[in-house]
């Protein structure tokens, strides 16, 4: 492994704080550096904000969240040639993604093709390993420039685990020499809401494959940890920050904020908080364990404790959904979550596409349960899907009122219980964007806005973007444009 670059303190640069970052960077006891996410810019339009750091010779490296590595498909080839170009583009050493599915179905499962809209744990098992290694080795051809990957932060255990997270990382690293984005807010999460030590985590990590580390803050609700990304960084995380300063000086540090943003004087002390647990452990003689090979993690299944919410609901097993077919609508019955059991076990050298069709129809029937209202998957908590169902809906409504921020203002304070009603019906098979007008041809097909003023402002702005399509023979798009003759006869 080529050695890692020093990043030094660094910040997510988000539109809403450009200003703020640009009189930081450069600046004693600023930002060194910045992270950018990936699908957020475009390779040929690039913010001023950022072509100003650029010139500056400010570090932008770009953060996707949308290729779905920890999925039983292959990566996107667009999707990897979009992330290379950002990397081309921004100049950067290096670009990160995430151990995570975020999209399930499709041809490999004979079963509709769902989006999550967020980033849901891969089980730690053999197969989801075998899959991931290979996936991150077609990323890893089609990237110019180093890949490392995040630990995602998790509502909700896989049953039949084989691995801890420590000894899946260990891995997936020694298999593919991937670097490792670690997140010590996640691994606060993961504390919290599975029982994880981040201790024992840290302990079983290749540190040396760090690329650089993320600190984030969130809130607890009901025994449940929320990785907000809108809150200031807890003692709580500092504290793991500071566990893991102990081990391996990182190579970079990045303060996260995704909205919610404070003050630049309060992002300035929460950056001056991170440099003091660094510091400190330096001057404590830590990082003693930078320069030392890694010892494999003896591998033995892996049984997280049950939190409190989980206790309290006891088992919580949910029946076993039944297998799909191709003419399963994307509401109807969700594949059977098959156990996943190691690809060693397939003879003839099938391990590969077996093991993928194995993962594929676990991640098919969870997905569905979360999004499409399926019966939950046996071994799973139903408490907690319920938490992780709901907040993905939650999340959808955010995300949509950013890409069409006329909808709150149309709909006014009804929009989101609305939203978050349609949602848990409706799974997003296409884009928030897509998403979007589907909503607003949800409400306008089924009366389901009473005011007249407020069905005439939506109707026009569904017709205003959905606008005129060339002429389609596809039953989909004749139904489409009949929608549309119905809407404007209205």
């Amino acid at each position: 492994m080529e050695r890692i670059r020093q990043l030094g303190t660094g910040i997510g640069w988000r539109p809403e704080i450009a200003d703020a970052v640009e009189r930081m960077a450069g600046s004693a006891g600023g930002v060194d550096w910045v992270e950018v996410v990936a699908e957020n810019v475009c390779p040929g339009h690039l913010p001023e904000s950022l072509l100003r750091l650029r010139e500056r010779g400010v570090t932008v490296v770009p953060h996707g969240v949308s290729l779905g590595l920890g999925g039983a498909d292959r990566p996107d080839e667009e999707r990897l040639r979009n992330l290379a170009e950002r990397a081309q583009a921004l100049g950067a050493p290096l670009v990160t993604e995430h151990i995570a599915f975020v999209r399930a179905g499709g041809a490999l499962t004979a079963s509709p093709l769902l989006e999550a809209g967020h980033l849901l744990p891969v089980p730690r098992t053999r197969d989801a390993l075998d899959v991931l290694c290979e996936n991150v080795r077609i990323a890893q051809d089609a990237l110019p420039v180093p890949l490392a990957l995040e630990n995602i932060a998790a509502l909700i255990n896989w049953p039949g685990e084989e691995m801890t997270e420590g000894q899946f990382l260990y891995d997936l690293v020694d298999r593919t020499g991937v670097r490792l984005l670690i997140d010590v807010a996640n691994l606060h999460t993961n504390h919290v809401n599975r029982g994880e030590d981040p201790a024992k985590a840290l302990d079983e990590l290749p540190v040396e494959a760090i690329a650089y580390v993320h600190v984030a803050g969130g809130f607890e609700r009901d025994g449940v940890w929320h990785d907000s990304h809108a809150h200031p960084v807890p003692p709580q995380v500092l504290d793991v920050l500071a566990e893991l300063a102990s081990r391996v000086s990182p190579p970079g540090v990045l303060l996260e904020r995704d909205e919610n943003f404070p003050e630049p004087a309060e992002l300035e002390r929460e950056l001056d908080a991170i440099r003091g647990v660094l510091k400190t452990a330096g001057d404590q003689g830590g990082a003693s364990k930078s320069d030392e090979p890694a010892t494999a993690p003896t591998t033995t299944p892996a049984t997280a404790p049950a939190t409190s919410a989980e206790s309290a609901a006891g088992s919580g097993s949910g029946s076993a959904a039944t297998p799909a077919t191709s003419a399963q609508s994307a509401a109807g019955t969700a594949p059977a979550a098959e156990p996943v059991t190691s690809a060693e076990e397939v003879p003839g050298g099938e391990s590969e596409p077996v093991a993928r069709q194995r993962l594929g129809l676990a991640q098919a029937a969870l997905l569905s349960a979360l999004v499409a209202g399926t019966p939950v998957p046996e071994g799973f908590d139903r408490v907690r899907l319920g938490v992780q169902s709901r907040a993905l809906a939650a999340k959808r409504a955010d995300v949509v009122g950013k890409v069409a921020p006329e909808l709150p203002v149309i709909l006014g304070t009804s929009y989101r219980p609305a939203f978050v009603a349609y949602a848990q019906g409706h799974p997003m098979t296409d884009g928030y964007r897509r998403d979007a007008l589907s909503f607003a041809e949800h409400l306008l097909l089924g009366d389901r806005v009473e005011d007249a003023g407020t069905r005439r402002a939506l109707r026009a702005w569904w017709l205003e973007r959905s606008g005129p399509a060339p002429l389609s023979r596809r039953p989909t798009a004749r139904l489409a444009r009949a929608t549309r003759r119905v809407l404007l006869r209205r």
